[in-house]
């Protein structure tokens, strides 16, 4: 399975959907904003990405810097972060390209095309 998890409206998503199309990807889209990933959906991400959860903040959201994340996240667990992050799509970094068992967060060209290896 290939999916793109993305917000539609932005610059980075577009460019991304843009590279990946013109690479010979085929992908499903999901719109984060109408769609959100649910706690276990990111839960299952967080580990197949080996990323910490942090990475899977938009950290120049609008969001996030008004719920002052920055300083909120030193404090919280991984389950309280989980939380935070199926709340509202917007709380979460983009695009997410998953691609069968391996998933790249944000805009990565050379992570993209070494998938299609």
């Amino acid at each position: 399975m290939k999916l793109l998890v993305e917000y539609p409206k932005c610059s980075t998503c577009k460019t991304a959907r843009k590279f990946l199309e013109e690479n010979g990807f085929s992908f499903e889209s999901r719109d984060i904003k109408e769609d959100r990933l649910n706690k276990e959906e990111l839960r299952e991400l967080v580990t197949k990405s080996g990323l910490p959860i942090k990475k899977f903040f938009n950290t120049s959201g609008l969001k996030y810097k008004e719920l002052n994340l920055k300083e909120k996240l030193l404090t919280m667990n991984e389950e309280e972060m989980l939380d935070l992050l199926a709340s509202d799509g917007m709380l979460v970094k983009r695009p997410i390209f998953i691609c069968d068992d391996q998933v790249v967060v944000g805009k990565k060209e050379k992570e993209y095309l070494a998938l299609k290896k």
